[in-house]
């Protein structure tokens, strides 16, 4: 997975468009009360939420959102936001719960911020369009994607273990099972996802190790990775071809490059802003927005 935009949602956001609405109808509707007829107005309310430090966070999160999705909400399906959700969930399996509890996370408020992260992509794509020169800078260090097998051990006794019984002949799918303690890939043989060099979430040794395996061919001995020890096969290393061929994996990595590029970001986010003619009406707040402020031009090397 790619890294998320930095934005980050708690259910705060909602009472604080709550205030930020009620306010305009009725700056003494009461929101709370004590005492003996002693109330809290939504004014009172709306005030007190100002002076909190989270404050220029939470409206931000607001304006990002309504105007990323104004813009471009048509264009992501909720097929995207499903898919990229239950990966979340695949990947942190019954941790999944302590995750989001320990992120300041709702299962909606994460929906929202998996929202943004993809419009924030589509605005990207949107916004810039890799030229000849970048891309052609982008072949010359190019390596297509490989698919692997792996087996992810605790300890170098196990994996030694594993390369035994390979060398004897035990399929590379059923050792995955009994011995991998990979859970999202052991049941499907130790396959996982096609990967290139510049990928974020894998062990770099793990990387250089599996670039250097011909199809068919495993490690023989444990790979170290900050996960534990694994064994690795290769199923598909294709050859690196002709640029022609491979332009579209480059423009997919180019854009892959650029969403981790949080400045980058940054500026794409402001000219959706721009665009959408966001304006912050209350002084107090009017410098929310102020980190999103620059040209996406003048992030890109």
């Amino acid at each position: 997975m790619n890294q998320p935009v930095k934005v980050f949602l708690t259910s705060s956001a909602f009472l604080l468009a709550f205030s930020l609405t009620g306010c305009s109808k009725s700056n003494n509707t009461e929101v709370a009360q004590y005492g003996k007829n002693k109330k809290v107005t939504q004014e009172e309310f709306y005030k007190a939420i100002k002076t909190s430090p989270s404050s220029k966070t939470i409206l931000a999160n607001l304006l990002i959102y309504d105007a990323l999705n104004e813009q471009y909400g048509k264009k992501l399906s909720s097929k995207a936001v499903n898919q990229e959700y239950n990966n979340y969930k695949e990947r942190y399996g019954d941790q999944f719960a302590s995750f989001l509890s320990q992120n300041g996370y709702t299962t909606t408020s994460f929906r929202r911020m998996i929202k943004i992260n993809l419009l924030s992509k589509i605005a990207l794509k949107a916004q810039i369009k890799p030229t000849d020169k970048q891309l052609k800078k982008e072949w010359k260090t190019y390596s297509p994607s490989v698919t692997v097998q792996h087996i992810l051990t605790t300890d170098k006794n196990t994996a030694n273990t594993v390369i035994q019984k390979l060398n004897n002949g035990t399929s590379f799918a059923s050792l995955a099972q009994k011995y991998s303690v990979d859970s999202s890939s052991s049941s499907n043989g130790g396959k996982i996802a096609a990967f290139n060099k510049d990928n974020k979430q894998l062990d770099s040794s793990f990387k250089d190790t599996a670039y250097k395996l011909k199809n068919g061919e495993y490690t023989t001995t444990p790979v170290k990775t900050t996960n534990g020890y694994e064994i690795i096969k290769m199923i598909k290393h294709p050859a690196k071809g002709n640029f022609e061929e491979n332009k579209q994996d480059l423009i997919n990595n180019l854009y892959d490059k650029w969403a981790a590029n949080s400045t980058l970001m940054n500026n794409v986010i402001s000219q959706t802003l721009k665009d959408q003619k966001v304006q912050i009406k209350d002084k107090d707040l009017e410098s929310t927005l102020d980190q999103y402020k620059g040209s996406t031009k003048s992030a890109i090397n």
